[in-house]
Formats: C-alpha cells, structure tokens, sequence
C-alpha cells in the first residue's frame, strides 16, 4: 500500500528522544489527549452556533457578522492547541497515525473543513450582509461544515480501529 512509503520515516521519529519520552512516561499521552479533546469540543462548539445561526436554525435576531464575531475567534485559538497536541501524539506513536488511511482522510477533511470555514466567513469581513441575499447558498455551506467537521470527529476516533 502507498502509506508503507512513510514506513522509514515513521521508524526513525519513533526512534528520537522525544517519541521514546512521550512514551515511556505514562502521563504524558492521556494528559495530550485531554487538551487535544476539549480543544476538539471547542472548534466543534463553535462551528455548530456558526453553522446553526447560518442555517437560521438559532440566533435569527443576531446579524452574522455579531456571531461569527462571537464564535470565529474560538475556531482559530483551537486550531494551533489542535496541530500542537495532535503533533505530540503523532511524535508517540508515529506508526499508528502516519500509516493509517483514516489519519490521512482525517487531515484531508480538516483542510476542507478550514477551507469552508474560510469560504464562510471571509466574506462577513468585507460586508456584514454579505449572506443574507445568498441564504441558499449560506445554508449548503453551513450544512457541508457540520458533515465535514463531524467527519473529522468520526474519523479522528476511528484512527485507534484501523492499521494499513
């Protein structure tokens, strides 16, 4: 398979100091994964009122603009927590994410995801009604958002079920 290609890069990180120390001391990896995952409850926090408030679904009386004011800035505090704690456990145990298919579909969709939340809310910092002529096309950009970012959750557990 194509993910074997990484077999000698992913031999040699679990070989440094830094693999072998997070490793062999037992509290480092649970302690990782707790940041990694309230990290991971605040991004989805966020991106469900965005998407919600999108799909018209809460927040009618507050403008787009007021929300993705209120939630964006959650988004993107999380994401660097997310890339450092996710590069932690990747430094761990290199093999078991760096192999793995679902890892690799996990990060495709994490850059899709960025991407429609970049698509989103990008425009809200040019004009504060910029979705309210276009709610059609607000709403399937709302609703690919929530698919891709639970797929994203989805994925990032399934990693510890599924080997090359």
């Amino acid at each position: 398979m194509a993910l074997s290609g990484l077999t000698p890069f992913t031999t040699w990180l679990a070989a440094t100091p830094v693999s072998q120390a997070i490793g062999e001391i037992h509290w480092i990896t649970p302690a990782v994964q707790c940041v990694h995952i309230l990290a991971i409850a605040v991004v989805m926090s966020a991106i469900l009122m965005m998407d919600l408030r999108l799909l018209g679904l809460v927040g009618r009386d507050d403008a787009m603009q007021m929300s993705s004011r209120r939630y964006l800035p959650w988004v993107w505090w999380s994401l660097p927590v997310l890339f450092v704690t996710g590069a932690a456990l990747i430094i761990g145990e290199p093999r078991r994410s760096l192999q793995n298919p679902t890892f690799l579909l996990k990060m495709s969709l994490l850059i899709a995801a960025t991407a429609l939340t970049v698509l989103t809310e990008q425009p809200l910092l040019r004009n504060a009604g910029f979705w309210h002529n276009r709610k059609g096309v607000a709403k399937v950009l709302a609703a690919s958002s929530l698919i891709v970012w639970v797929a994203i959750v989805i994925c990032g557990r399934w990693i510890a079920y599924t080997q090359e």
